[in-house]
């Protein structure tokens, strides 16, 4: 039986400026399987864009996957999901709705990817270019859905393309050694294929380039324990001007950003077309948002005093904001957050529209070179010693701020306050705790055990870390059962 792809056409073109119809205007044009689809450049182009699409599931990317940072100490999850404050607080099950949501969509990018891999070689009618970095951009996002669910779940099924001609999808987990030596074989074809850059402006803009390869490959290492090629492979990014860090701070959480060389990989929308759901969720509700997972006093004791990351990254109480309705400025109140901050650094408005709102065309950062700055110099400082990550450390920490006092002799404490403060919001907080954890670097546990007051309101949150079992989630337990036996759960659970 030929197997059917599902290309989502609309949504993928969407994401690189096109324009569309309602989905009822629309008249089918035949049923296209993977044998007869893939026909010319065209094809090739828009399949690729159908795996960008997924980017922006609620259920993805666009929510779902932000929720395993909650347990970390910045967040509160905030919101009225249930299965959130199971993950939060660490005492989530197998059965867990927000383990379950994203584990399909991270094989359906994988999926989607291998469609590509297996069938673009077959076109002709094809420029070596197009081809090139088409397959390319197939090998970085399969080497993507891979590696959210090496974080998230650590042994996990590969689905090879000899399984696809087979027709087989049942297959047992792979152990995480494996898993990781996937991505890296996605991820070194990536580098191979994909351009160094595109131009800021046209249809191009937003693809992944040969620097977002560097960096998920640079990142992979540094997960890996691989030290010696997280410097080689990071440097390739920091020493490229094409993968030059923003002027300023704030630039990278405007909506000119989406022209930014810093960032590497970021989920692109369109006004009033696709709806931004990772930026919605950040938004208080009364300001057309859902107001969840808000930052924690904690999180704001950390920065320092000149350090502007603060005020880009975090609202407080009496901060004004244009929220694009004509209104002139907003301030925020203590009643629109149960923390008393919200994230500004996703608290993007449309000021130049009729009616204002959320800005949905806003690109969301999901890789920044900022963060390969700070791997590179975490690496440097594992492998070389204290002060040997001064330079990239003081370049994250000069644009900041000129007024920030340089680290001299910085060792792992100024490298985690540098990562905290950096890249507050964005994901990594949870995930890093855990590996330094793995190392002996921090102590997640008591860091966990501490009480976190929720200022202004009478909470508190304290989470309960336990080893190994916390360091990965179950695989979700419909999945257990569909397999037939042939998917073996994760230990402890």
């Amino acid at each position: 039986m030929k197997s059917k792809i599902s290309l989502y056409i609309g949504v993928g073109l969407l994401l690189f400026g096109s324009a569309c119809k309602k989905a009822l205007d629309l008249k089918q044009q035949g049923v296209y399987t993977s044998d007869n689809y893939f026909r010319n450049e065209t094809d090739a182009v828009t399949a690729v864009s159908g795996i960008y699409s997924l980017l922006e599931e609620e259920d993805y990317i666009g929510h779902a996957e932000c929720t395993f940072d909650t347990p970390s100490d910045d967040y509160w999850r905030s919101g009225d999901h249930g299965e959130d404050e199971a993950i939060e607080n660490l005492t989530y099950d197998a059965s867990n709705a927000a383990i379950r949501y994203p584990y399909k969509w991270r094989y359906e990018e994988i999926n989607r990817s291998t469609n590509c891999i297996i069938n673009i070689p077959k076109i002709t009618a094809i420029s070596a270019d197009v081809k090139n970095r088409s397959m390319g951009e197939a090998y970085f996002l399969r080497a993507f859905g891979y590696w959210r669910m090496m974080l998230i779940h650590g042994d996990a099924p590969i689905i090879t393309e000899d399984d696809y001609a087979k027709q087989l999808f049942n297959v047992p987990k792979s152990p995480i050694e494996e898993v990781r030596k996937q991505i890296e074989s996605d991820l070194l074809k990536a580098v191979d294929l994909l351009p160094e850059s595109y131009l800021s402006t046209g249809p191009d803009r937003g693809r992944v380039s040969k620097g977002t390869a560097l960096g998920l490959l640079t990142k992979l290492y540094m997960y890996w324990e691989k030290l010696p090629q997280a410097i080689a492979t990071g440097q390739k990014v920091i020493s490229n001007p094409a993968y030059a860090l923003a002027a300023n701070y704030a630039d990278n959480f405007t909506r000119a950003n989406e022209n930014s060389t810093e960032l590497l990989f970021s989920i692109q929308a369109l006004q009033s077309v696709v709806q931004n759901d990772f930026t919605v969720y950040y938004i208080p509700r009364s300001w057309q948002g859902y107001g969840f997972s808000q930052p924690l006093q904690g999180l704001a004791n950390e920065f320092e005093a000149n350090d502007t990351r603060k005020a880009a990254t975090l609202l407080s109480v009496g901060d004004k904001v244009d929220l694009g309705d004509g209104k002139g400025l907003t301030t925020f109140t203590a009643d629109l957050s149960a923390t008393g901050f919200a994230f500004k650094k996703y608290a993007v408005f449309n000021t130049t529209a009729a009616g204002g709102g959320v800005d949905h065309s806003f690109a969301v950062p999901l890789m920044r070179s900022a963060d390969i700055y700070l791997l590179v110099a975490e690496a440097l400082i594992r492998t070389q010693g204290a002060g040997a990550g001064d330079a990239l450390i003081n370049q994250i920490r000069h644009r900041a701020s000129p007024l920030l006092k340089p680290v001299v002799g910085a060792g792992m404490t100024q490298l985690i306050h540098e990562r905290r403060v950096e890249l507050a919001g964005e994901g990594e907080r949870h995930q890093d705790l855990m590996r330094w954890d793995k190392d002996k670097i921090v102590d997640i546990a008591a860091i966990y055990a501490l009480p976190v007051s929720k200022a202004p309101i009478d909470q508190s949150k304290t989470v309960t870390f336990q080893r190994p079992k916390n360091y990965y989630f179950p695989l979700p337990q419909v999945e257990i059962d569909k397999s037939k036996g042939v998917l073996v759960q994760n230990p402890n659970f």
